[in-house]
């Protein structure tokens, strides 16, 4: 009787936490992906392969992860965070040693042919433990300078072995995560100016000390017109795909910088320019919307929770996708320099997809589990 009982009252709960996922955020993630896979089919010339039948497979296994980990209780994934954080940093070794190189960067290892970038783990993985280290955190605490060496080495060492691969991009976007989760955790403002106040002054000696292309980069992105045919042309071909659909767009498959492969890496780093020569200003638009709806979904989970974990985490997961989103449109609009960032769950790649749903795992984790006590509940401020 006891045992039947115990079933019952498992599987209830359960059930309340699978009807507590946030299906509406759900249904914006498959829109998502649905528009990465029309992007996809139109990069290749009108087929599934190679890029948009993969590009749905890995969504739909990263689906099923997603929910998976949405069903996980938040305190078990709170302690794990500091593991993660040290698991982390051992891939992010190992991919110095042993890593894949490709494009004169060493990013990547390869699993039995998933090619995973540690990097992009070690952001969620940086988001956990940061949101650990500060969930207990009182005023008092928060305002003493030496409670803030360990979350500032937290950063700074992923930052530190990322810049190495060279990886310049992600390094300052683990920087900029760190800074983002410090800050709503509620490191006061004036510290960040007194960390940044020196960075005019170092950035010539960070300029001198860069690889060359990544001064190329820089270079290219000051002065594209300066090398049209060799370091400026990405980013000129891709402000022509984008400017070329006007209003409305050519239509879909009606792309002609993307079919006549005049824009490179159309599948990657430059897929909005795709979307924008193929369903113009207004399409372009909507993508932006959808986008802007995952970002601003994931803030109101963090405002609903009622943990400071849970708050921290959801904050910083979603703004690690605004600044995916951010740096890709950005950069393809030749706002920024260009950086191979991917347009999550729209670019081609099975890296991105996998770590991407992942962290929507534990953000949903956040939404199913926003009322649940922590044993170890902050400090009395």
């Amino acid at each position: 009787m006891m045992q039947r009982r115990l079933w019952r009252e498992a599987s209830f709960d359960l059930t309340g936490k699978i009807l507590r996922i946030n299906w509406l955020y759900v249904t914006l993630l498959c829109v998502l992906a649905a528009i990465g896979y029309a992007a996809l089919y139109s990069a290749a010339g009108g087929h599934q392969e190679p890029y948009a039948a993969r590009h749905a497979i890995r969504f739909g296994f990263g689906l099923v992860i997603m929910l998976g980990i949405a069903l996980i209780d938040i305190r078990f994934i709170a302690r794990l965070a500091w593991p993660a954080w040290l698991g982390g940093i051992v891939l992010l070794v190992l991919v110095s040693q042993i890593g894949h190189v490709s494009k004169g960067a060493q990013r990547w290892i390869d699993l039995g042919g998933l090619q995973l970038q540690p990097s992009e783990l070690m952001k969620i993985a940086l988001v956990l433990a940061l949101a650990r280290w500060f969930h207990r955190a009182s005023w008092e605490r928060m305002g003493n300078p030496l409670f803030l060496i360990p979350p500032i080495i937290a950063v700074l060492i992923p930052a530190g072995l990322i810049l190495k691969q060279p990886n310049l991009g992600t390094a300052v976007i683990t920087l900029l995560l760190g800074a983002a989760v410090c800050f709503a955790a509620g490191v006061r403002w004036w510290k960040f100016v007194l960390v940044a106040a020196p960075i005019p002054f170092l950035a010539k000696l960070g300029y001198d000390n860069l690889r060359d292309y990544q001064r190329a980069r820089i270079d290219t992105f000051l002065h594209p017109e300066n090398d049209p045919l060799g370091a400026g042309y990405n980013i000129i071909q891709s402000k022509i795909t984008l400017g070329s659909g006007g209003i409305w767009g050519k239509g879909y498959l009606g792309g002609m910088q993307g079919h006549l492969d005049f824009l490179p890496e159309k599948q990657t780093d430059f897929i909005f320019s795709i979307i924008g020569e193929e369903m113009g200003f207004m399409g372009a638009l909507f993508v932006i919307g959808v986008l802007a709806a995952i970002v601003l979904g994931g803030m109101l989970i963090a405002l609903r929770a009622r943990h400071q974990f849970g708050r921290l985490v959801a904050l910083g997961i979603s703004f690690n996708f605004f600044l995916y989103v951010f740096v890709n449109i950005a950069m393809v609009m030749g706002a920024i320099p260009v950086g191979g960032v991917p347009l999550p769950l729209i670019s081609h790649g099975g890296s991105a997809v996998i770590t991407v749903m992942i962290g929507f795992g534990i953000l949903m984790s956040v939404h199913v589990h926003r009322e649940v006590d922590f044993e170890d509940a902050p400090d009395e401020r």
